[in-house]
Order: C-alpha cells, then sequence, then structure tokens
C-alpha cells in the first residue's frame, strides 16, 4: 500500500497506519478553502483537514463522495476495493477510462482523484474486507464508508466499527433507487441559533437529547445548542426496525412512506443468503414475497406496494445512474464533513431515495430498548465475540429481548484473523 503518488494494490490490507496531522490550519489554506470556511468557520475546518476517511468499494457513488471530500479537504482518502474495472463501470464511475479496464478500480481511479486536490493523501488497497482482518482496518480511521455491500458485508464491517468507536456510513444505488445509512454511535453536534426563549436541557426526541446551552453576543442574541444524537446498528435498524410513532399513528403519512423501503428491505434479507441478489424470474417470486411481508411488518398500506413498484426495483436492482449516485453522493458526503465539524443535525439514521417521486426522506429506523453506546455495554464482549475463529459459530451470550443489552447476528461467522 502506497500513499498519494502512484499506487499499489496488494492482496491483504497490511500497510502501515495513515500519518496524522493534528494541525491547525495555515493562512493559505484559509484562502485556499475561503468559500467553506465561510459556512462552516475556521475550527471545524481544521477538524476536516486532520480526518482520516476510509471508502470501501470504488464504484460510481463512491466517486462522487470521494470526489467532495477531497476537495474539502481532508488529510487522507483511503479506499479499499478487491475488484476490478469492467465495462459496467466505465458508464456511472468518471474517474475510470477505456484504459483501466482489468485494473483494480482504487488504484485506477487514484491518480485523478489526487488531481482534484493534491494537499490530500489518497492511499488505494486492493483487500477483501468480508476475507480479511477488519477491526485492525477500521480502527486506523475516524470515518468508515462503506458502499454497494451485501447486507452480511455491512454487519461485520459495522460491528468492527463499532467495537473501535468509529462513525459508520453505508451506501448503495439501484439505478434509480439508494439509501444512506448512518451509525455514528453518539454524535455530539453545535447548532447555532438566535435567542428568542430559554431552551431547557433533555431529552427532545428518543434519538436526540440537549446536553448544553451557552450564550453569546453577536449584534443579536445568539446561543450555541449541544446535542447529542444516538444510534443503533445496521443489524437492528435494516430489519427489525419499526417506523417511529409519528408515522404509525397516521394513515396520512404512511401513506407518504415510499414503498420502495420494503423494497429495500426485502433485497437486503434476499442478501443474506444470496449476496449477489435476485437476478431469476424465480428470484423475482421469492423477492415479491419478501417486500410484501416488510411492508406489512412496517404497518404501509397494501395498496401503496403494487407489481409495478416491485418490478421496476427489480430491474433497477443491477444497475447505476450518475445523477442518482450524485445526489446519494453528495448528501452522504455534506453530512460526512458536518459530522467530522460537529456542526448541524446530522443524517437520522436512513435516507431513502425514490427516483419515481424524485424524493430523499429521512427515516430514523431503530429497534426498541437503548441507543447508542447502551447499545454494546460491553465492548470487550463484543470484540471477544467477533474474534472468534470461523468455524466457530457466533453464539449470543445476552437475549436480545432483554433492555440494556444489545447483541449480534448469530447468523454471521466472523474471520479469525479479525
Amino acid at each position: 500500500m502506497m500513499a498519494s503518488g502512484p499506487v499499489s494494490s496488494s492482496p491483504a490490507f497490511n500497510g502501515p497506519p495513515i500519518p496524522r496531522q493534528d494541525q491547525g490550519i495555515t493562512a493559505e489554506e484559509i484562502a485556499l478553502y475561503d468559500r467553506q470556511i465561510r459556512l462552516w468557520g475556521v475550527k471545524a475546518q481544521e477538524k476536516i483537514k486532520n480526518a482520516n476517511i476510509l471508502i470501501i468499494s470504488m464504484n460510481s457513488l463512491a466517486a462522487e463522495i470521494a470526489k467532495n471530500l477531497v476537495l474539502a479537504g481532508i488529510n487522507s482518502l483511503t479506499i479499499i476495493d478487491h475488484k476490478d474495472a469492467t465495462a459496467k463501470d466505465l458508464g456511472a464511475n468518471f474517474f475510470l477510462t477505456r484504459d483501466d479496464l482489468g485494473k483494480n478500480r482504487a488504484a485506477a481511479a487514484a491518480d485523478r482523484i489526487k488531481k482534484l486536490n493534491p494537499r490530500v493523501t489518497v492511499v488505494t488497497d486492493r483487500a477483501n474486507l468480508s476475507q480479511t482482518r477488519t477491526a485492525p482496518v477500521v480502527e486506523q480511521f475516524d470515518l468508515v464508508i462503506a458502499t454497494s455491500q451485501d447486507t452480511n458485508t455491512l454487519t461485520l464491517i459495522n460491528t468492527a466499527t463499532r467495537a473501535t468507536n468509529k462513525p459508520f456510513y453505508a451506501a448503495s444505488v439501484y439505478g434509480m433507487y439508494g439509501y444512506i445509512f448512518s451509525d455514528l454511535i453518539e454524535h455530539e453536534f453545535v447548532v447555532e441559533r438566535e435567542r428568542n426563549k430559554t431552551t431547557k436541557l433533555g431529552a427532545e426526541s428518543r434519538t436526540r437529547s440537549i446536553i448544553e446551552v451557552t450564550e453569546k453576543e453577536d449584534g443579536k442574541p445568539i446561543e450555541l445548542v449541544k446535542k447529542v444524537e444516538k444510534y443503533s446498528t445496521w443489524f437492528l435498524a435494516s430489519d427489525a426496525a419499526k417506523l417511529p410513532e409519528e408515522y404509525t399513528n397516521s394513515r396520512r403519512k404512511l401513506r407518504k412512506v415510499t414503498p420502495i423501503l420494503s423494497c429495500l428491505r426485502a433485497l437486503w434479507e434476499f442478501q443474506v443468503l444470496n449476496p449477489l441478489g435476485p437476478t431469476s424470474m424465480n428470484d423475482l417470486k421469492v423477492f415479491a414475497g419478501l417486500a410484501h411481508k416488510h411492508h406489512k411488518s412496517l404497518g404501509l398500506p397494501e395498496e401503496t406496494l403494487n407489481a409495478e413498484v416491485q418490478g421496476l426495483f427489480f430491474q433497477n436492482i443491477h444497475s447505476e445512474i450518475t445523477p442518482v449516485s450524485a445526489i446519494l453522493g453528495g448528501q452522504l458526503a455534506q453530512d460526512v464533513i458536518n459530522v467530522l465539524g460537529g456542526r448541524e443535525q446530522p443524517i437520522q439514521n436512513f435516507v431513502i431515495f425514490d427516483g419515481d417521486s424524485m424524493e430523499a426522506s429521512v427515516f430514523a429506523l431503530h429497534p426498541p430498548g437503548p441507543l447508542g453506546n447502551d447499545l454494546f455495554p460491553n465492548t470487550a464482549e463484543a470484540v471477544r465475540r467477533i474474534s472468534q475463529p470461523q468455524d466457530q459459530p457466533v453464539v449470543s451470550q445476552h437475549d436480545p429481548s432483554q433492555p440494556g443489552v444489545s447483541y449480534l447476528p448469530d447468523v454471521i461467522k466472523f474471520d479469525k484473523d479479525y
């Protein structure tokens, strides 16, 4: 693994830790990033400058995310991808050309990404994180983004980010549809607003609480409100979580929930047995049954999930459309920038993009029980369990029905070299 300049790829992620700057911003950088500093301030830009980000897979969505993060001025971007470029990649990934066919996608894109901002270190590696050590990889970074991964791999990576206390994003594009998922564990951020009444400390919602309020004068009374958002894991949020009460208590709102959410959950369940997803007409029948099951489980009106919706989603599963990648990639990258800077409300915790309605809806999907750090009350136990050899099944020692504890999926087996 090599940093910046020409980049080589290795079969496993064995490179040295990414060097950390932890430096203040220079006058030259203030001039370079002037426009964005006007938006989020010098302190936030300093945090962005020192950030080391990992992106898993270099597809069209990852290309959009990488472009935005590199232009924002992060310290380093590492891209892990074990796949080689094919003709399919050329249609949506603007970092790849015909000359890159047959080459590793991450390595082929590295120099073009680097040219966007030579101040950013760009690193690539061809490790397959579903077959190699995961925690020693993710613990090197400040934030991890996994794109276009099957649900088992996302569970593996998210478990590693939880065990190492790293913020995690997952996202995929399926033609005209897609999603963003975030598990920031417990994320503190500050909102600056005009003070017109006394702000009380305490819970604002099930996931969000106000923990501190400070005041300042800037020609008019201003308050800085520090909040914390708490999250759940991919494994719990992607399958077992229900819609918030604001939806379940209103049939009008339930009718407005995109049926693409049910289709996505059907796809994720299908991927448990076949990571490649459905491809045949027989698969379509299985997929349709799963979609109806999840639609009913979410309490959504039966008539909003019709055969046309399912057919269109099925036809889009194995394609990437550049404008959709641009929309979701831009939204995800902006949220990462906000999270790094500790400013503004982050995504909580799903964005579902429906290309038919051209809407990107945000849903807070969480199972009953504790969230945030309380989801894993014993990190050492989590590490022990994911360190078991691959030929030993992972056995839950906690009852998932009991409050105050969390658990890992019994069906997932983790690599013995974790």
